[in-house]
């Protein structure tokens, strides 16, 4: 998928920079042509002579080489590239990126390319969720760039949340994942459930789940990379997407996703109902906050609509529907019967049992399950690598 491509791997100065060296061999060993771009700052994280020495090519920093008198001429490194990736990609060159303030080779080199643009995030979890970072980054991504998801973990300053650069095998995975099927859901239209439902109690208390819409939104990326036109229905969720593809819808309710997967499905050729909806919602909602007794308060509870069974019910002969089942007990019996019940193209199980699944990870362990009965298990992966899965097979069904 890479061999030959034109690669110009951008590195600012992040700690992150020394991933780089990794993510260099990885393109090598695809057989790619790599050209290095360091802002003057990632110097300090990695050498020169480390980059040089992997990808077989002078390090590009400064608009003048003084050591032979080349100039490096920003508009054909533009031309050459196939790709161009930034990682790690610090709050302060996006910022510059964002705002075409070209004042040095890397800026210059991104403001004259004609190939896709890849960007890996890395920085602190503050400095990720802070306003003025998240502005640069949408409006990067409304320009076409791609985002490669930072990760959560531990980082360098102590703390622990997102903001971890994508693992070097991820990076590239994501690159010739774009390359090998950038087409292949173009001109499809598909519907995606992400996050919770939020089921109202009073007006500051509510009854809902632990989902945080990180498989949803992973699945919506990943195809809108592919070219589909996305519809993404999330409850509330601290996600943004960044393809410029994906119109994301906001609700609250299992009422009110319900409400728009009927407004917005009988256009779509698929659904992916990712989203883990509430079972149940309270019978009377009190328009008042429910002020605390010294007796027991018991609330009545009526069941939500099933939204994947009321789509199968008005799925059309060449629309898909695909569902997931999160289950603790009898998965595999229980995963079936919600494919049968809701008329269900293929299922997606996966397990709280399995260490590294779930709610809020980033890793999912997943097993497909397919109207004719086929079983297809896969090993604990990022939920990006998940998506993917998904997403091709989907695409074989089409």
């Amino acid at each position: 998928m890479l061999k030959d491509k034109n690669i110009i791997l951008c590195i600012t100065g992040g700690i992150a920079a020394y991933k780089a060296a990794i993510i260099t061999r990885l393109f090598i060993k695809e057989g790619s042509n790599v050209k290095i771009i360091m802002t003057p700052a990632a110097k300090e994280f990695i050498t020169p002579l480390t980059l040089a020495t992997l990808s077989k090519n002078p390090i590009l920093i400064d608009f003048y080489n003084p050591e032979n008198g080349d100039w490096n001429s920003h508009v054909d490194l533009g031309l050459w590239a196939d790709a161009m990736v930034i990682a790690p990609a610090t709050a302060n060159t996006m910022g510059k990126m964002a705002n075409a303030v070209a004042d040095n080779l890397l800026v210059t080199s991104y403001l004259s390319a004609r190939c896709p643009v890849f960007i890996a995030p890395a920085m602190d979890l503050d400095m990720y969720k802070h306003p003025a970072n998240k502005k640069n980054m949408k409006t990067l991504a409304s320009f076409g760039n791609l985002f490669i998801e930072p990760e959560s973990g531990e980082l360098a300053s102590g703390l622990t949340g997102k903001g971890r650069m994508a693992e070097p095998e991820t990076i590239v995975d994501f690159v010739k994942s774009f390359f090998k099927s950038t087409q292949d859901f173009k001109n499809k239209k598909i519907l995606i459930t992400a996050g919770p439902t939020y089921e109202k109690i009073d007006p500051v208390r509510f009854i809902g789940n632990y989902s945080s819409g990180k498989m949803g939104f992973a699945i919506a990326e990943e195809l809108a990379n592919r070219g589909a036109e996305i519809t993404l229905i999330t409850g509330p969720v601290d996600i943004e997407t960044t393809n410029n593809k994906i119109n994301h819808i906001n609700i609250v309710s299992a009422d009110e996703m319900h409400s728009e997967c009927l407004k917005h499905f009988k256009n779509t050729d698929a659904a992916i109902m990712a989203a883990a909806v509430a079972d149940y919602t309270p019978k009377n909602k009190a328009k008042n906050k429910l002020k605390k007794k010294d007796t027991q308060l018991t609330i009545e509870l009526k069941p939500t609509v099933d939204i994947a069974k009321e789509l199968g019910k008005i799925k059309k002969n060449n629309q898909k529907l695909i569902g997931f089942a999160l289950e603790t007990d009898d998965e595999l019996t229980n995963a079936i019967k919600k494919l049968e019940k809701k008329n269900l193209d293929f299922i997606v199980l996966n397990s709280l049992n399995e260490k590294g699944a779930g709610f809020k990870f980033d890793t999912n362990k997943i097993t497909i399950i397919t109207r004719k009965g086929d079983k297809i298990p896969f090993n604990l992966k990022s939920k990006k690598q998940v998506a993917k899965d998904i997403a091709d097979k989907l695409l074989e069904l089409f």
